[in-house]
């Protein structure tokens, strides 16, 4: 893989592994019942459009496995609940079945030290992925995950955006990506090297994806590989992490949507709504407060703009750069 994929890599995970170090789970899942619901359908392009769109992709990456992955994760809902400084609880939901089970309790959740503290929630609901109820806003956010899905899985640079989704993995696999994680440990002998759409690395990120995918993190802890060798997964993998927010970082499809709205800090520090913001929030280390010329940035805007255009959908103030906004 390219140098700048690779930093990429080092710099993101860590920031959501973060969140998650040092926690102790509580107990088993514990299931509660709440109504069934449905997701809209995604409509937003054909089959015809998505191969037109990433003509050199690898075969692994198909519009089926794309529809299925959306389809099926649309269909869960997490709610996120962080108690005291960092205790955790997890809730996820099949809108299938209306079935809720607790998937995630830390130990100190209970604790009368913790519950006099005042709780904060975050709800992600998968189903909301570029569905949201503006179709314009919708377009504009499935140009900003393409664009950045690219830009990962580029193999070269032709000038003619014509080149994403061509890796399924880092080219350099001897990788182990290894992070301190009680929640999400490590599986002796296996790596957890960028696999995938946005090339999913290290263990805290895989577990943390298989609890929002799967409801049990030891998936794809267990089997990194899924995400290579099963086209839906990847692409549910991809759209975990760009619904899901990081430490201190707003999640890209809030960003996209105008959810996020900076605060003092954020204004202090450069970031405004928009796909720079995005580019910050993924790869800012590395990419923004470097001024107007990072070959990465430029590289992401230059995919957006393109996917804007074959989507039939304009971004006229985008506020597309990060080069002046300072990284987390």
């Amino acid at each position: 893989m390219k140098h700048i994929l690779l930093s990429t890599r080092l710099i993101l995970v860590p920031a959501l592994i973060l969140l998650f170090s040092g926690f102790k789970c509580g107990g088993p899942a514990k299931a509660v019942a709440d109504k069934p619901a449905t997701t809209p359908a995604f409509n937003l392009i054909t089959e015809k459009q998505f191969n037109d769109l990433f003509p050199q992709r690898d075969k692994f990456y198909t519009y089926t496995a794309f529809m299925q992955a959306i389809k099926e994760l649309g269909m869960i809902r997490v709610k996120i609940t962080r108690r005291a400084v960092s205790v955790y609880q997890f809730i996820r939901t099949d809108k299938n079945t209306g079935k809720a089970t607790v998937i995630r309790q830390d130990a100190d959740w209970n604790e009368a030290w913790a519950k006099v503290k005042p709780d904060s929630t975050y709800i992600i609901d998968y189903g909301n992925f570029c569905n949201e109820r503006d179709p314009l806003i919708n377009k504009k956010e499935l140009a900003a995950f393409f664009a950045n899905v690219a830009h990962e899985t580029r193999h070269g640079l032709n000038g003619s955006y014509t080149d994403g989704l061509m890796l399924i993995h880092e080219d350099n696999t001897s990788l182990d990506y290894f992070g301190d994680s009680d929640e999400y440990p490590p599986v002796k002998g296996k790596k957890y090297y960028g696999r995938g759409p946005l090339q999913l690395s290290f263990n805290g990120n895989y577990g943390y994806a298989s609890d929002m995918i799967f409801g049990d993190r030891h998936i794809l802890l267990n089997n990194p590989d899924l995400v290579t060798t099963n086209p839906v997964v990847a692409f549910k993998a991809a759209i975990y992490f760009w619904m899901t927010p990081q430490t201190r970082k707003p999640s890209a499809h809030d960003v996209m949507t105008g959810k996020w709205q900076p605060d003092a800090a954020d204004k202090a520090a450069g970031r405004v709504p928009g796909f720079g913001m995005v580019i910050n929030i993924i790869n800012g280390a590395l990419e923004c407060n470097l001024g107007e010329n990072n070959p990465g940035m430029l590289d992401r805007i230059g995919f957006y703009q393109h996917f804007l255009a074959r989507l039939g959908v304009t971004d006229a103030n985008c506020a597309c750069s990060c080069g002046k906004m300072q990284h987390y």
